[in-house]
């Protein structure tokens, strides 16, 4: 975080994209890489039971982070996409026909809406949309109307990452269970910036990639109530999934084995474990979660004030907003401005962030996004202010 762009201090506010890891997960990322580079479950040597036992104890410490029932309910892969992608074809295989429908939201991540997508095209199902309304809230009260009978799962961002509003999960979990309706719960954003209990949200899967919660890239985890999960054909065929193989048939570990084929990416998903016990102590600092509100409220504010600048994801309830800001202002293209800001040492996201059907819902091309993580600081978000108004004022 020291360093500098275009002679200039770092300003790194693009970590609803990715966010910088910690030394301690670097250690252990590099440690195992170095040391313990044997596959996992399979051979009896030293190395290999070393890089076993750091990536069963990092399934450990997920089904403690997020108060999962067991360990066979949490299974790893390469990210929140690879984990959707699992569930639709998995449970599509097994729970939906033709004729069926799934419901998405229109604030949810390109990776919430094709592989249900695809799943529709595969069993000529149907897929329904939730909308949202101007602030950007989910509109609930036209939710139970969209649920029929022929409805078997939804799927819902925990925390836009365009709107950076928090949804009520377990509402909409309430709503759909009371009319047997099964659940998926993404949780990219939703891991990172709130207290996760899935046995609390009553979710039937919850999903969320390691790289957005301080470990490596190509980890992420699937959690799925069991008994679902065990009636789920398995959605990939190799080594480690099998129970026996014969060319008269084959039999599937159990979970989660079943569903994690191949060599896994050991060091990578080791990481997590640090990774969440940072999250973890983060959650709990009451005086660091007062300064990054107090570093929210402030961008949010300066934000609104602006002259000519469009914020999407309102609130009256700041509770209900993460340090994540969308906007557009009129007369200036993201891109531009982003291009200028990075020029002053200022890392943003702009474009349409994997959400092209919610930038047509508010009707334009992309969209220029702020992302905050509890390393910035007030001093970042003030030059960030003052850096807006420059780059605005060069533009015009």
């Amino acid at each position: 975080m020291d360093r500098k762009v275009y002679g200039k201090k770092l300003v790194y506010f693009d970590n609803a994209a990715t966010i910088q890891r910690p030394q301690s997960v670097l250690d252990l990322w590099n440690k195992l890489a170095r040391d313990s580079n044997a596959n996992i479950h399979r051979a009896v040597h030293r190395m290999a039971d070393e890089a076993t036992e750091a990536y069963e104890q990092a399934r450990l410490y997920v089904k403690d982070f997020i108060n999962a029932s067991s360990r066979e309910e949490i299974v790893f892969t390469s990210g929140a996409t690879a984990s959707v992608n699992l569930v639709a074809y998995s449970f599509g295989e097994k729970f939906v026909g033709e004729g069926d429908e799934i419901i998405v939201t229109e604030c949810e991540h390109h990776s919430d809406i094709i592989p249900w997508q695809l799943l529709c095209e595969r069993k000529n199902a149907v897929l329904k949309v939730l909308s949202v309304d101007d602030s950007g809230h989910l509109k609930l009260d036209e939710l139970e109307s969209l649920i029929t009978p022929k409805t078997r799962l939804l799927a819902v961002t925990h925390i836009s990452n365009v709107l950076g509003l928090v949804n009520p999960v377990k509402k909409i979990v309430e709503i759909c269970h009371s009319k047997g309706v099964k659940v998926l719960v993404d949780g990219a954003q939703g891991v990172v910036h709130s207290k996760v209990d899935v046995q609390n949200i009553g979710c039937d899967f919850y999903v969320f990639s390691g790289h957005k919660v301080y470990a490596t890239p190509g980890t992420g985890v699937l959690y799925g109530k069991k008994e679902i999960l065990d009636e789920m054909p398995p959605f990939m065929g190799g080594g480690e999934m099998v129970g026996t193989v014969k060319f008269s048939g084959t039999t599937y570990a159990p979970l989660p084995l079943k569903f994690e084929a191949g060599t896994q990416n050991f060091t990578g998903m080791a990481t997590l474990k640090p990774a969440l016990e940072l999250a973890s102590v983060i959650n709990d600092d009451k005086e660091l979660k007062k300064s990054a509100d107090e570093i929210r409220d402030f961008l949010y504010s300066g934000l609104q004030k602006t002259e000519g600048l469009t914020l999407f994801g309102t609130t009256g309830n700041m509770d209900e907003k993460i340090s994540l800001f969308s906007f557009c202002i009129d007369g200036v293209h993201h891109e531009d401005l982003a291009l200028i800001l990075d020029k002053m040492g200022i890392a943003v996201r702009s474009g349409q962030m994997c959400a092209e059907p919610l930038m047509d819902r508010f009707g334009v091309s992309g969209m220029l996004r702020v992302s905050l993580a509890p390393y910035n600081t007030m001093e970042e978000a003030a030059y960030f202010m003052e850096s807006l108004k420059k780059a605005v004022n060069m533009l015009r």
